[in-house]
């Protein structure tokens, strides 16, 4: 009798394992699967490659016109509403022109424009458009390295301070009123002395206030204080070195060689200003801002050279002498006094007649 049970009950276990069926899988259509979608970047660019404004999509089609429907609105009158679409598929990004009216072409990065309609586009290519230009980028497009803080950053955060930028100007205006003071034959009042001086001032302005409102154009950062401060910090320095000038000038002789040396000084200063000038207003790779620095110091120094040099006659009858003169605290080597002088001189012709005897 136990021995049917467990027959039996083997059975039934035997027969349950043997109804057991694996159940059919679901076929998936292609339809279902998540559909892959293509990430760009976008860079409006003037036709100097300036950036302008840059949008990053992730999606499979980009329109791209005049249309607010669109995905990227361009307000260049010579763009169509629908100018064209972007369509991503089988990993690779294509241009569909919509019939526009002026066409669209593209250029890679050798400079080689063709026709855009129904290309592919590569990273780094730039769509023309109207007027307008694109750059079209990838996820993978490589950064340029990162640019450390320069050194000068400490001293223009000082420099651009408003307390700073008022005291080099007013400085500025003292030492100007001072030079026409001087140089007045006349007496003058003070009151007109400061008010040409603060006119002088003004004037000297122009160049940062011109070199802030550039880099705005430029969409740059302008930084107007920090221009003020450093222009007139070396407009300071090189009154300076002019004045170093004048005393070296005072105690040598002309045509001497430390004169010519201090001579470059002023341009040395004038280089340095104009590339802190490009550096606080333009972020420009440092051989371009030290061609641009150069640029405008050799355009300077080298027309007035050129305007002082049309002006000089073939011929001067008259000699060539230093005519600096200036107040004896400003001589480095003691003078001598007369009785010395002329103990000298006699000294000197005693010992030319005995010269002379001899021969």
């Amino acid at each position: 009798m136990e021995v049917a049970m467990k027959v039996n009950t083997e059975a039934m276990k035997d027969a349950q394992v043997g109804n057991t069926e694996t159940e059919p899988a679901i076929p998936v259509s292609s339809d279902d699967l998540p559909i892959e979608q293509g990430e760009i970047i976008i860079e409006e660019i003037t036709r100097n490659h300036k950036l302008l404004h840059r949008h990053k999509l992730n999606q499979n089609k980009i329109t791209i016109g005049r249309n607010y429907q669109n995905d990227i609105i361009l307000t260049d009158p010579h763009i169509c509403p629908q100018h064209l679409s972007l369509n991503y598929s089988q990993d690779v990004w294509c241009i569909n022109d919509n019939n526009s009216v002026n066409g669209t072409s593209l250029e890679n990065k050798e400079c080689k424009k063709q026709d855009g309609n129904q290309q592919v586009l590569n990273d780094g290519d730039v769509i023309v458009l109207g007027k307008s230009q694109l750059r079209i980028l990838f996820k993978s497009h490589s950064v340029v390295d990162t640019i450390a803080f320069s050194p000068f950053e400490s001293l223009i955060d000082l420099i651009r301070h408003p307390v700073a930028v008022l005291t080099s100007i007013a400085l500025f205006i003292l030492i100007t009123a001072n030079i026409a003071y001087l140089n007045q034959p006349t007496e003058i009042n003070i009151s007109q002395l400061f008010v040409s001086a603060f006119s002088m001032s003004l004037l000297f302005a122009l160049w940062p206030a011109a070199v802030a409102l550039v880099s705005h154009l430029t969409k740059h950062d302008p930084r107007i204080l920090a221009q003020l401060g450093i222009s007139f910090t070396f407009f300071i320095l090189m009154w300076l070195s002019d004045l170093l000038e004048e005393i070296i000038a005072f105690n040598s002789a002309s045509n001497s060689v430390l004169g010519l040396i201090i001579a470059l000084v002023p341009i040395s200063l004038a280089f340095s200003l104009f590339w802190l000038n490009s550096y606080i207003g333009f972020h420009v790779s440092s051989k371009r801002r030290i061609v641009v620095a150069l640029s405008i110091t050799i355009l300077l120094f080298g027309g007035s050279y050129l305007l002082q040099y049309s002006k000089k006659p073939e011929f001067n009858p008259h000699p060539q002498y230093s005519a600096t003169i200036m107040a004896p605290s400003y001589l480095i080597a003691p003078s001598n006094s007369v009785d010395s002088f002329i103990e000298q001189s006699n000294a000197l012709f005693e010992q030319a007649n005995k010269a002379a005897q001899q021969d």
